[in-house]
């Protein structure tokens, strides 16, 4: 997964559990303000998400948070 988009997904994920505690939720649509706007950065996170890691719709950010930091 590019560098771009694992910044991208770790700084969601940290501003999400900052508003709502470490127990916060998220789907990998979370990155992404229009869903549809940048479709091969989506359907990269898609695939890091539900083929390499076979992660349910919603994870716990920390969860994906230390998936991120393990492949940097």
């Amino acid at each position: 997964m590019r560098a771009e988009l694992k910044k991208k997904i770790a700084a969601v994920c940290e501003q999400k559990m900052a508003a709502k505690g470490n127990s916060v939720g998220l789907s990998f649509y979370a990155f992404f303000a229009n869903k549809n706007s940048q479709p091969d950065l989506l359907m990269e996170a898609a695939t890091w998400w539900i083929q390499t890691h076979q992660l349910d719709h919603f994870e716990k950010a920390s969860k994906v948070l230390a998936l991120i930091k393990a492949e940097s």
